[in-house]
């Protein structure tokens, strides 16, 4: 730990970031130090640790101290750790952490896993030697860390020094945040392209497999979700993008919403839509535009637009009187109803139960009570005595 020395984590001219990990405790031989977990960067000069809450505690080595490295794999309670072997403290060496140590080695243990594509780098430095290609300048070698007794640079090079550390942090946080969505999106391309050979394959053998078989498929690829979904990426932003959206909406749509009766507010087919995409969200503009389309194509789903605005999908062979009817009875059992009484009855959302006796009363069947209490629905008894 004696090699270490005090810095303020900028890199230096001709100095250039490799790579960074989150979450990495150093030991001094086997033994830890007083510092939490912290940031681990490797440039093409250095190893550069800074302390996670406190960054001005920052400290780097440089990797010409470095004698070798070597892995050390996770036990049971214990991190992965990178050993790393050092050459002897110079006699000139400027301050830091540690004036002293019995040690000749230091350990980086990952707590946040990343060890093996940072070992991997670390090593491609140390083969590559590139520090001794690109000399970092005589005099931009002092260190500027918080060391004792040394000042601070103050006015306007302290205030741009300050800037310049809050604007390398943030981007280091962004490309932090970044890299774990980023891997997530290669895991949901994956299993993308594995459903879609699974598609291929039934299509391929579908004389050679049962119909059972084929069933047992189609339903492993439900719970993976669409297998090829229509992307921007594949057909474009215009036209013909809403219209592969479309046709592949109503695949997806049909029987959903005959175990529906035949109806679904727009909000429930976005969630459904989006929850069987995965990582290829659908932007509701997009969808809008593409049920509008349903109808133009000859699917057999069509959007439908009630008078309040609401927005709804819709089998074809779905029946305005059948659905009507239905309500006329079902309200003409109970004597009233509100519209959450019969989304309840009916197993609806309240928001299509509430359409669905607005039509009715705008047919004449029903009649409303809008008081205090709120809005109940009843029997037009002029339409049915009559």
């Amino acid at each position: 730990m004696d090699r270490f020395v005090w810095t303020s984590g900028l890199l230096e001219i001709n100095e250039t970031l490799v790579i960074q990990q989150r979450g990495v405790r150093i030991y001094d031989g086997e033994e830890k130090i007083k510092f939490d977990p912290g940031t681990l960067l490797l440039s093409t000069h250095r190893l550069i640790w800074r302390d996670q809450k406190n960054h001005e505690c920052c400290m780097a080595i440089p990797l010409s101290q470095i004698v070798f490295i070597e892995e050390q794999a996770a036990g049971i309670g214990k991190s992965a750790k990178i050993v790393v072997h050092l050459h002897p403290a110079a006699s000139n060496k400027e301050p830091g952490p540690f004036q002293s140590s019995k040690n000749s080695y230091i350990k980086l243990s990952f707590k946040e896993h990343g060890q093996i594509e940072f070992y991997r780098r670390l090593s491609e430095e140390m083969t590559q030697r590139r520090w001794e290609n690109m000399p970092v300048p005589q005099s931009l070698q002092t260190n500027r860390g918080p060391q004792p007794g040394r000042i601070r640079a103050v006015g306007i090079v302290g205030i741009e020094r300050k800037l310049e550390e809050k604007r390398k942090e943030t981007d280091k946080n962004i490309s932090e945040a970044f890299e774990d969505l980023s891997k997530l999106m290669v895991k949901a391309k994956e299993m993308v392209e594995l459903s879609k050979s699974i598609a291929n394959k039934i299509k391929d053998k579908q004389g050679d497999i049962t119909e059972d078989e084929t069933i047992r498929f189609k339903s492993y690829l439900l719970s993976m979700g669409i297998a090829n979904p229509v992307t921007r990426e594949t057909y474009g932003s215009g036209t013909q993008y809403h219209m592969q959206l479309a046709k592949q909406l109503a695949g997806i749509l049909q029987a959903p919403l005959e175990e529906r009766g035949g109806i679904m507010s727009l909000t429930e087919v976005y969630c459904l839509v989006n929850r069987a995409r995965g990582m290829e969200l659908l932007s509701p503009e997009d969808l809008v535009n593409a049920c509008k389309m349903l109808e133009a194509l000859k699917l057999p789903l069509r959007l439908r637009v009630f008078d309040s605005g609401v927005m709804v999908i819709e089998l074809q062979s779905h029946k305005e009187e059948e659905m009507v009817a239905s309500a006329l009875e079902t309200v003409s059992e109970k004597g009233s109803l509100t519209s959450e009484e019969f989304a309840k009855l009916m197993g609806m959302s309240v928001l299509l139960a509430k359409e669905r006796l607005l039509l009715a009363e705008k047919m004449g069947h029903l009649c409303r009570d809008d008081s205090v209490e709120g809005l109940r629905f009843y029997p037009n008894l002029f339409m049915t005595q009559s």
